[in-house]
């Protein structure tokens, strides 16, 4: 059931990147060409998925809002993992006082969530797509310290990590040779997670007008396009709605998915 879930995950991650793939060299029509057809169209040929208030293809707009939200899940995820997995790390080998302190500094970040750092960050660089992957990547730093920290503190405590250290090896060395091979599947299995939060928070944001422009194709953009319209056209959100549900679901079950795999213990239950 497990391995079940993994497969299903890896299937419909696989399907997002092949959308935003596509859209690179393929769109059945302009995503920003306002007016092309008629507006609000329902779905049929040639406009697959219909068209939105402005006469702008849909599946030509959900093809490049795969592109920009794996954009900014990619940036966000690499922001927070690059500074979060040397602080865990660090805070693996800190004495306990200075562990406790960098733990209590996390926990202050945890109270500033993606969404109110983009707002200030939004009032002092403007909205923008990078301002939504900087906001989305901070906010996402404490999950990877305590992650690598825990998985740390238990590889620190092993034999040949004694034996390392008794033997002289400088610290950045064991860091690099023993610790972070082994807290790998860790940082991995919270990179998915977090990828889906950073999609989920990019259309947060884009909904409310802190993320990606108007002018560039997003699923949280064509969300809040949409409402206006939900009484008598529901499907301009059903659309945007669904993608954004497929690929938070993907990237939860991969790294669901993963961690009853990378574990031992929960292996042998599956």
């Amino acid at each position: 059931m497990k391995r079940a879930e993994l497969w299903v995950g890896l299937a419909l991650v696989v399907a997002v990147v092949a959308l935003a793939l596509v859209s690179f060299v393929w769109t059945p029509f302009g995503p920003t060409a306002v007016g092309s057809a008629p507006r609000l169209q329902p779905p049929g040929w040639p406009h697959v998925l219909g068209t939105d208030h402005m006469g702008i293809d849909t599946f030509s707009r959900i093809l490049v809002g795969a592109r920009s939200a794996l954009y900014v899940g990619i940036i966000a995820v690499g922001i927070a993992a690059l500074v979060g997995v040397p602080l865990g790390i660090l805070a693996a080998w800190l004495p306990r006082w200075g562990a406790e302190a960098m733990m209590r500094a996390t926990d202050v970040a945890y109270a500033f969530p993606a969404l109110l750092l983009a707002i200030l960050l939004a009032g002092v660089f403007g909205a923008s797509t990078e301002t939504a992957m900087v906001a989305i990547g901070i906010a996402t730093i404490p999950a990877f310290v305590r992650v690598t920290r825990a998985g740390a503190l238990s590889v620190l405590a092993s034999d040949y990590v004694l034996a390392a250290r008794a033997s002289g090896t400088p610290v950045p060395a064991i860091a690099v040779r023993h610790v972070l091979p082994n807290v790998a599947h860790l940082i991995g299995v919270q990179a998915s997670v977090s990828f889906a939060m950073a999609i989920l928070a990019e259309a947060a944001l884009s909904y409310l007008g802190l993320g990606t422009p108007p002018t560039v194709p997003s699923w949280g953009r064509m969300l809040g396009d949409a409402q206006t319209y939900l009484p008598s056209h529901p499907g301009q959100a059903v659309w945007p709605g669904l993608a954004i549900a497929v690929a938070v679901l993907g990237f939860n079950l991969v790294g669901d998915g993963l961690r009853d795999f990378l574990d031992p213990k929960l292996r042998e239950v599956a």
